[in-house]
């Protein structure tokens, strides 16, 4: 064979690699507003900067070679922003997508040298599961666990999943060990499908039910976004890994700092109410906090009374912990106790300092609490702090009582702990304190009521914990941007952290 004529068969196989699924199923997804797996890759990544690899992989079974291009997972490098990933977009049009012994090794191939290279994971959602001939029988038994590594997750890289169709098998496993999910409304996740499970169960059960964005992102909370289109999901990777660094060895990216962020500090006596019962969504102060623009909340269907995301303050990125008295008056229940312990763990893996605003009356109890293990998810939660070795700036703003109080950074539990003049320190709000420790309610003799109240309300004050050294500065709320920014200049910049939460479980 001529040396034009081995250049003619590249060109050829390139081509029909390039077809994925062929022009008729890919004329369907576009007729219902769906990407294709390389349409998603333009989408995703830099322009020009895809390199694939594996184009011409297929499957092993010989007679289905011609049906198999690229063996339905693409995969290669591209920039996000100018940064390499490592990444893999599921071809639904060839077979599925359906896992097989061909395509999991170019998803070992690309987990291997993100990690090795230290490059994010970008994962692209849309999969039926195992392919049944490859998987069935001894010879499919032995494709398995031939990567004890799979499903490690050591967090040396970021790792982002986009679920953007149907996703089962592999897609639903991968999400279930990333850093960040996106989900596409009208996207399922499940372990397998209505189809399969309703024949497993002998009942029909409605795909939306089964994995459907309402149930992922405020039940289960396995899913930290939901967006409405495709190109919101990409673009939320992107946004996503841009606040992050590459790899745990490095810092995060320093940004610009919008013009104008300084001056949203004198709006948060506008947001925090004077009487201490009524609520206010902590949104509004953190985007008084930090720089204009910058908050990524993640999970914010989830354990509504904690409102996590990333943020950048002074140009850093930090992550953000937040009561917010709008959701049950910021008691936590165990969704956000979950929550908070998994915020915890993405920062503290890739060195993003957190910052706590504090304003919550402590874990919400009663029986359900106890029967979801209550008391291990706040042990759990205590474990992982103890183990944060990034700096931690903790902000007292009202009400920390309990043991919610550590929870949330208080005591050692924080690098520097400041107060606003109207944070209250107590075991329980004073009202109760007066009658669990006297016996008396304001109907039984209201003088002497008010007068232990006040009591117990100077004692829980900001001042009393000043006096004792507990709290490094009493603030004018006002000054908050500009004392976390002077303290994050005195923290920050020690390089990374030691990463001990880097192999904690990350669905649990």
């Amino acid at each position: 064979m001529k040396f034009q004529d081995h250049i003619q068969k590249l060109h050829q196989q390139t081509e029909h690699a390039l077809g994925m699924g062929g022009p008729e199923k890919l004329a369907k997804r576009r007729a219902k507003g769906m990407l294709n797996a390389r349409e998603r890759l333009d989408v995703l990544l830099d322009p020009e900067s895809f390199w694939e690899s594996g184009m011409f992989g297929r499957s092993i079974r010989p007679e289905m070679g011609e049906k198999s291009p690229a063996d339905g997972k693409i995969a290669g490098y591209g920039r996000i922003d100018g940064r390499d990933v490592a990444v893999v977009s599921n071809d639904f049009t060839v077979l599925g997508a359906s896992s097989s012994a061909v395509n999991g090794k170019k998803i070992r191939h690309m987990r291997e040298v993100a990690s090795k290279r230290g490059m994010p994971m970008v994962f692209l959602g849309e999969s039926v599961g195992a392919r049944m001939p490859d998987r069935m029988g001894a010879p499919g038994r032995a494709m398995l666990g031939q990567d004890p590594g799979e499903y490690l997750r050591d967090r040396h890289t970021p790792w982002a999943s986009a679920l953007l169709g149907d996703c089962y098998g592999s897609s639903t496993w991968y999400a279930c060990v990333s850093d960040f999910v996106v989900m596409r409304k009208g996207a399922t996740m499940a372990v397998a499908s209505s189809r399969v499970t309703s024949m497993a169960i002998s009942e029909t059960i409605d795909p939306e039910d089964l994995g459907g964005w309402r149930l992922h992102s405020s039940v289960t909370g396995l899913v930290d976004m939901v967006v409405d289109s495709e190109e919101e999901a990409l673009q939320a990777v992107r946004t996503f890994l841009g606040y992050l660094p590459s790899h745990a060895g490095e810092e995060a990216p320093r940004r610009p700092v919008p013009e104008g962020s300084d001056d949203a500090s004198d709006r948060i006596l506008d947001v925090l109410p004077e009487e201490r019962t009524k609520v206010y969504d902590v949104r509004d102060v953190i985007n008084c906090v930090v720089d204009t623009g910058s908050f990524f909340e993640l999970k914010a269907r989830f354990g509504k009374s904690i409102t996590t995301g990333l943020a950048r303050i002074d140009g850093r990125s930090v992550g953000v912990i937040a009561s917010n008295p709008r959701v049950k008056g910021g008691a936590i229940d165990v969704d956000a106790m979950r929550k908070a312990t998994g915020f915890l763990v993405l920062c503290d893996s890739f060195n993003l300092p957190i910052v706590f605003l504090v304003d919550q009356p402590g874990f919400l109890i009663g029986v359900e609490g106890e029967r979801r293990w209550a008391p291990g998810r706040i042990m759990n939660w205590m474990n992982a702090l103890s183990l944060v070795t990034v700096p931690k700036l903790s902000v007292l703003m009202r009400k920390s009582y309990g043991q919610a109080y550590l929870n949330m950074g208080g005591g050692r539990h924080s690098d520097e702990v400041l107060s606003w003049p109207t944070a209250d320190l107590g075991f329980v709000d004073p009202a109760v304190g007066v009658n669990i420790l006297h016996g008396i309610k304001e109907s039984d003799d209201p003088e002497r009521f008010r007068a232990l109240y006040q009591e117990l309300q100077k004692d829980s004050s900001a001042w009393a914990l000043a006096a004792l050294y507990e709290t490094h500065a009493v603030i004018d709320p006002r000054a908050t941007r500009a004392a976390l920014k002077r303290l994050l200049a005195v923290h920050a910049e020690r390089g990374p952290g030691r990463h001990q939460l880097a192999t904690w479980p990350t669905s649990y």
